[in-house]
C-alpha cells in the first residue's frame, strides 16, 4: 500500500482515524502503525477494508 495515497484519501474523507477504524473494522493502532511507517506489509484484505470504508477503489490506495 502506498504511505502517501493513503494519507491523502484520509484527508480527502475528512475522517478521523478513529472512525476510519471503526468503519474498516480494523484497529486503530493498525492504522496508526501504517501512517507512522511501522507497518510496511499490509494484508491485501485489509486494504481492502480500507478502501471500501475510505469509499475508494483498492487500486487508489496502491
Amino acid at each position: 500500500m502506498n504511505l502517501y495515497k493513503f494519507k491523502l484519501a484520509i484527508a480527502n474523507a475528512l475522517i478521523t482515524t478513529t472512525d476510519l477504524a471503526e468503519k474498516a473494522n480494523v484497529s486503530r493502532t493498525l492504522i496508526s502503525n501504517i501512517l507512522n511507517g511501522k507497518k510496511s506489509e499490509v494484508q491485501p484484505a485489509t486494504v481492502g477494508k480500507l478502501a471500501r470504508a475510505l469509499d475508494i477503489k483498492v487500486e487508489d490506495l496502491i
